[in-house]
């Protein structure tokens, strides 16, 4: 099950980072949802009956307290909430249980599901580097992507919790 899920969202990557990790076949979605399932830096995603896996979050341990954070979902469930939900739940847990200071992430500038959910988020937009990194080739040639850098403190959070607490 988790493997046809898996290979939803994988088989035709909207965004060009995850192009790297396209999936063609069921045969090679069941050897991604094994490999997915014994790294921890990855989060499935999973509607609340447990039967279907819609998108994963990851977080990657950068420095000291400090992590980057990213976000894969399937098409099919963008709109809902879901990306929101389970992402503002994996920042609570990694400023309250993983003591982490900073949160960054690493958003292209034509990706604005990403950056809207980013700043739904409370991060903030620090930076755009121009042609910072190439995930796909065109006629032989990288196409370099401009990305935003977003980034949260906890301090941050903090404030920004205790405004919806009162």
């Amino acid at each position: 099950m988790d493997a046809e899920d898996i290979l939803g969202y994988l088989a035709d990557p909207k965004v060009n980072c995850f192009k790297d990790e396209k999936l063609t076949t069921l045969d090679a979605a069941q050897k991604e949802a094994l490999k997915k399932s014994k790294d921890d830096s990855k989060i499935a995603v999973v509607l609340k009956d447990g039967q279907k896996v819609i998108g994963e979050l990851f977080c990657e341990f950068n420095e000291p307290d400090t992590y980057f954070i990213g976000w894969h979902f399937n098409p099919n469930y963008e709109g809902k909430g879901y990306a929101t939900e389970s992402a503002s739940a994996m920042i609570h847990d990694l400023f309250t249980t993983q003591k982490a200071r900073r949160l960054s992430a690493y958003i292209e500038d034509d990706n604005y599901p990403s950056q809207n959910l980013a700043e739904k988020l409370g991060m903030r937009r620090e930076g755009l580097f121009l042609e910072f990194i190439s995930f796909v080739t065109v006629d032989g040639q990288p196409k370099y992507e401009n990305t935003y850098q977003y980034a949260l403190l906890k301090k941050e959070w903090l404030k920004q919790h205790a405004k919806t607490q009162s």
